[in-house]
């Protein structure tokens, strides 16, 4: 792994400086890694291979250990507005399709974003461009007011359907669990796979005690719903500003992932950014996530190809952490 910085956008000797540091503090903060672009400095990119990427099942279908990610596409910096705004003006449809073909070129053979307009759009130009991926399909915090959404979901053949993380878990406060299952039924008759996507760990523990029918649960590493009463119970009333990140989330995490026999796949592993320092930290988030989930999990990772080639370093971190062979 390389030390270099990542390679400077065009143009950014004339740019005024605080645009240019701005773009710079981007390619640290975004969930990928950005500080590994050997390839980009020398003005092109390493030789692709699409082999030996470990799979698991899902259902009928083999599924690549790392999967492409929605986020950075589509502005969900987890940081604030300005870099969300940066990330939505750089992924043009155009760059949206290159990044998904490096993905295949790789060995990536899933994608996973949530429904929208613009992401169904794009996932339309990709297939039409020759795109083979498999998509998951995640949905969005208003689904319970709007089911029929998984009925549109379905027509563009996702092998998987997941309700939004932040909806599970408020309906699962609220005790509402008629209205989860309601729509993890309409996902069933759909003809798909049925996911569960969480960032509290006892949603999960909820849905094995309580049998409900799903393939696969998406596993948020840091419980990023949690209630503000919760976080004054563990930090004081003087919480942080923004999101919180606490180091003793992925252990609880992995324990509901390692019991359950279902298939996670694990997201968030470089928390959102914050992890991505070095090369050296980057590989230990890969390590320890793949040292907590199971042989059969998979995990999820936003890519950024701006200021570098995340997507071969990523593929080529899984390769060496996850092992070369199938499931």
């Amino acid at each position: 792994m390389s030390d270099h910085q990542p390679a400077r956008p065009p143009n950014a000797d004339t740019a005024p400086s605080s645009r240019r540091d701005f773009l710079h503090q981007a390619a640290g903060l975004t969930a990928g890694i950005a500080a590994l672009a050997p390839a980009a400095q020398a003005g092109g990119r390493p030789p692709a291979s699409a082999s030996s990427l470990p799979t698991i099942r899902l259902g009928p279908h083999e599924v690549t250990r790392l999967i492409v990610g929605g986020n950075p596409i589509y502005g969900h910096s987890h940081h604030n507005k300005l870099f969300s705004q940066h990330l939505t003006d750089w992924h043009t449809p155009e760059r949206v399709v290159e990044l998904l073909k490096r993905c295949e070129q790789c060995g990536i053979n899933t994608w996973q974003n949530s429904y929208a307009e613009r992401t169904l759009s794009d996932l339309d130009r990709y297939r039409e461009a020759g795109g083979t991926m498999h998509w998951l399909c995640l949905g969005k915090p208003d689904w319970d007011r709007h089911p029929e959404h998984i009925d549109d979901a379905a027509k563009r053949r996702p092998i998987g359907i997941s309700p939004h993380g932040a909806l599970n878990e408020r309906l699962h406060r609220e005790k509402k669990y008629d209205v989860l299952t309601d729509l993890l039924k309409r996902i069933r008759d759909q003809g798909v796979l049925v996911g569960l996507s969480a960032h509290d760990p006892r949603l999960i523990e909820t849905a094995e005690e309580k049998g409900w029918d799903i393939d696969y649960y998406m596993t948020c590493l840091y419980y990023l719903t949690r209630p503000k009463e919760e976080s004054r119970q563990i930090l004081g009333e003087n919480l942080p500003l923004g999101e919180i990140y606490l180091p003793s989330d992925p252990p609880r995490m992995f324990r509901a992932i390692q019991a359950t026999s279902k298939p996670c796949l694990a997201y968030k592993i470089l928390a959102a950014g914050r992890r991505i320092g070095s090369p050296a930290e980057v590989r230990r988030c890969f390590e320890e996530a793949f040292a907590g989930i199971k042989p059969t999990d998979a995990v999820i990772v936003g890519m950024y190809q701006q200021f570098g080639d995340q997507v071969a370093e990523d593929a080529a971190l899984v390769r060496e952490v996850a092992g070369t062979g199938g499931r």
